[in-house]
């Protein structure tokens, strides 16, 4: 009753003060980015600015996405749709202090109960989001169209100058009053109204996508279709927790910070959206109707989808979440009946609902809960004995929450009705409404109103990639070698940390008869996500090398995986790796240089109904199609500069000692005279190298192996870790396009390391370069040596010891080691190399690739534009 009391004030106060004509309705988007998502920011983007005002939109960072690609997917969408106005924020680097403090700038990276001082951290909640395919993998490339379609902009992401979440949100709710669309975690609005209690009576409403109050079952449901609703939550795993929606899942504290703030607040649940998915007779008139550029993407997207889903339910499980959700946020903004929230598509009620955020019983303290464990004041000011005191659920596989034969028993994220003092009315969409048009082939009113919207002839994109550029070609860049005699077999295992690519290059640039680089396997688990390998992809176009096949590897480390999901798993070791500045948000957008590349025809792609066996090749998928194409007597020789895992799982599979002649391994820290490794996010273990560590198990099986092994530890890589020594050998070369690229990132990461101290371990990467060198020589004056040792990792055991190399006298097999290198000639070498005529790129950028494509973009929208 006091929520629709207070509703009733603000509608009368707006009304008094705007009797004859209304401002626009200011608008905040905080998005996840996920499918929904875009096609919610379309059908808004889609209405008069003059009623509905877009000003900001900021990425929840601990969802569906990666920030780094989320960031330049919502560039491009705005550029498209011709709103290059609308800021955009993501990330920062502000943490939370012990005593509960609150930074400026938290990135959202994390829920709020685990947000300590920097961007890395665990998933205890992030575990139901899958990482590579299914999940966000497939978010972050829209399932591999997102690149054939959208056009690209000028902006870009860039480090130290990003917009922050935090920042964009305060500069848009402080000028005036606003009304927030939540499509995703509430981590940043929750930080927001923490830190800024004074601003938030700007707010005007607040309208949310998220949450489950009730089963949809009704009590004459078949069991295929209790199969659908039975269950009140959406995680893939119910075995834990068959009450939470993901939205509200990720963050149960900042959702319950959120609903308990006194904003009103309207919220569209699975109890609504499962009312609406995208049915079949809705997908056939889409299929009919796409006449501009968004309509076009938006099916094209939704088509994928289709094609893509794991069973023959996806008409009945996918539904139209985040954009029904803006569709009745709009409607009811536009009626002057809001009291009981009128709008056209979704009939609504009132319930006392509240977030559960631990599990009873209260008052306990088992280690799970941050708040209260070991506190003697708990983490802002919370309860000892109420509601936030109890277990936290710690993942998916939480024995507290596991019940044998049943369901799980954890509630963390569940949207609950409750009575008493945590009890807060909120007004909840039950149900779609159905079409008022009884003839008409759509069954609810909210189809035909999102089809009229996205085909509507204002506000509309003004081109994507193709309709663009009449001249637009996907072209191969292939070499032609002719009858040359070729080197040895090469294949690079890469984790796409900025130095994997400087390698790289150097490697394309190395002649043919010298080196044969016949495959990259890249490895998820580590500095990038999967979705950087449109990177991969991106350098070998530039260079001339689309014929070089890339595989994707495991995006879990051995034996982190889930043993019933495996596209599900923990994260104990990558989540050393920082997830914002100097971390993943950078390698993602290489810095911010990823977009000036030549964008390549080859690119990510899932296996489709259509066309089966056509997806993204795997690592192992790669490495026996290059095995089988070796002539008699040959063999791989293997330069990893990541975790160990691709190289594990090939040692696993098949017997190598036949194919591979040696292995190059770019990592490991063997302690001499107690100098520490570089796992600067893991302080308790001061002697482990992020490569071992990221994957110890894995490491353990390749230096268990019968392979030759050549280790080029971390003590040596810091030898040669000096950016002005090399950026003056680069200086002095010829300035081939690579040279360039090499050169400007080089220069970005030194100013980096040292202008902000996230960037301070930027000459990590400059050491990573070094593999590539001694694996082929070539310089007279390089003078390394090597001397041989009986290492093993330790793999298992507590965390401060993870990943770290011992001498074992015991061990029969013997390392080699690089000891020694000449600094001076190692910098030589790779300018000289990049500065070389010889093999040099074929495409300089993807400024130059434009102009190939056209002079004059052709902005006229036809059918027949859409459709190539």
């Amino acid at each position: 009753m006091l929520g629709r009391v207070l509703w009733m004030l603000i509608t009368v106060t707006g009304l008094l003060l705007n009797p004859v004509e209304a401002q626009p309705h200011r608008i905040l988007v905080d998005t996840d980015v996920n499918i929904d998502d875009v096609l919610a920011l379309f059908y808004l983007l889609k209405q008069n600015n003059t009623e509905f005002d877009l000003k900001a939109i900021t990425i929840n960072a601990n969802g569906w996405n990666d920030a780094g690609h989320a960031v330049n997917y919502l560039y491009d969408i705005l550029f498209m749709m011709d709103r290059d106005d609308v800021p955009v924020g993501v990330g920062g680097e502000g943490g939370i202090l012990p005593n509960g403090t609150i930074l400026p700038n938290v990135g959202g990276y994390l829920p709020i109960i685990d947000q300590g001082a920097s961007t890395a951290g665990g998933c205890r909640y992030r575990q139901e989001v899958p990482p590579g395919q299914d999940g966000r993998l497939d978010v972050n490339t829209n399932y591999g169209i997102r690149k054939a379609l959208l056009p690209q902009g000028e902006r870009k992401y860039a480090p130290l100058q990003q917009p922050t979440a935090q920042q964009v949100m305060k500069d848009a709710i402080s000028a005036g009053p606003i009304t927030v669309f939540l499509m995703g975690a509430h981590t940043n609005l929750a930080i927001f109204l923490m830190s800024n209690p004074h601003l938030k009576n700007n707010i005007k409403h607040i309208y949310a996508m998220g949450g489950a109050i009730r089963s949809t079952c009704s009590e004459n449901a078949t069991s295929s279709e209790a199969g659908l609703c039975g269950d009140i939550g959406n995680l893939y795993s119910q075995d834990s927790n068959p009450y939470a929606e993901y939205n509200i899942f990720v963050d149960p504290f900042a959702a319950y910070t959120v609903l308990h703030s006194g904003i009103p607040i309207t919220l569209i649940p699975l109890d609504a959206t499962r009312t609406i998915p995208v049915d079949e007779k809705f997908f056939s008139a889409f299929e009919l109707k796409q006449e501009t550029y968004e309509a076009h993407y938006s099916f094209q997207s939704l088509k994928m989808i289709r094609d893509t889903w794991p069973n023959k339910e996806f008409h009945k499980e996918f539904c139209m979440w985040d954009f029904f959700m803006v569709g009745v946020a709009l409607s009811q903004m536009q009626s002057l009946e809001r009291d009981e929230g009128e709008n056209e598509f979704a009939k609504m009620e009132w319930r006392n609902i509240s977030v559960i955020t631990s599990n009873r019983p209260y008052g306990i303290s088992d280690g799970s809960n941050p708040l209260i464990d070991g506190r003697s004041i708990p983490k802002f000011n919370v309860q000892k004995n109420g509601v936030h005191s109890g277990h936290v659920q710690l993942g998916m596989q939480d024995p507290f929450c596991l019940v044998k034969g049943r369901k799980g028993k954890c509630q963390d994220g569940y949207t609950k009705e409750v009575n008493g003092p945590e009890a807060v009315s909120v007004l909840v969409a039950i149900e779609a409404k159905a079409n008022r048009d009884v003839d008409s082939i759509l069954a609810k009113e909210f189809y035909k109103s999102f089809l009229d919207v996205i085909n509507r002839p204002k506000q509309i994109g003004q081109l994507n990639t193709r309709a663009g550029f009449p001249l637009y070609q996907s072209v191969l860049q292939k070499p032609d070698f002719g009858q040359e005699l070729m080197g040895k077999p090469v294949v690079f295992d890469m984790d796409m940390s900025a130095g994997d690519f400087l390698a790289l290059l150097y490697l394309l640039k190395l002649p043919v008869e010298l080196i044969n680089l016949k495959g990259i396997l890249v490895s998820a688990n580590g500095w990038a996500t999967a979705a950087t390998i449109e990177v991969v992809y991106d350098i070998l176009h530039m260079m001339g090398r689309d014929d070089i096949p890339v595989g994707l590897g495991n995006v879990f480390a051995v034996g982190q995986s889930h043993s019933e999901f495996p596209s599900l798993g923990d994260c104990r070791y990558s989540s050393s790796i920082p997830q914002g500045s100097g971390g993943s948000l950078d390698s993602d957008t290489l810095y911010g240089f990823a977009r000036d590349l030549p964008r390549s025809p080859r690119r990510y792609r899932p296996e489709t109904t259509d066309y089966p066996g056509l997806g993204q090749p795997t690592a192992l998928d790669v490495w026996k199609s290059i095995v089988k194409s070796l002539h008699p007597g040959s063999k791989i020789t293997l330069l990893t500069n990541g975790p160990l895992t691709n190289l594990a799982q090939i040692i696993l599979s098949e017997n190598t000692d036949s194919v591979v002649q040696d292995v190059y391994i770019v990592g490991g820290h063997i302690p001499h005279e107690n100098e520490k490794g570089n796992l600067f996010t893991v302080p308790s273990n001061e002697y482990a190298e992020f490569n071992m560590f990221l994957d110890p198990l894995a490491s353990k099986a390749v230096l268990d192996s019968k392979l030759n092994i050549t280790l080029i530890p971390l003590r040596i890589q810091k030898q040669v870790s000096s950016f002005q020594n090399i950026l003056v050998e680069l200086q002095l070369t010829d300035k081939t396009p690579e040279a360039a690229f090499a050169q400007h990132l080089l220069s970005r990461l030194w100013e980096l390391k040292q202008n902000h101290h996230r960037y301070l371990h930027m000459d990590t990467f400059l050491g990573e370069i070094l593999g590539a060198v001694i694996l082929a020589g070539g310089h007279p004056l390089l003078n390394q040596t090597f001397e041989f040792m009986p290492l093993k990792v330790v793999a298992e055991g507590d965390v401060s010891i993870i990943g770290q190399l011992l001498v074992d006298e015991n061990q029969t097999k013997m390392v080699k080691i690089l000891c020694s290198i000449n600094p001076e000639a190692y910098y030589e070498q790779f300018a000289n190399i990049l500065g070389a005529k010889q093999l040099s790129a074929v495409i300089a950028s993807f400024v130059e690739e434009k102009g190939t494509w056209a002079t004059q973009p052709n902005r006229t929208c036809t059918i027949d534009h859409l459709a190539n």
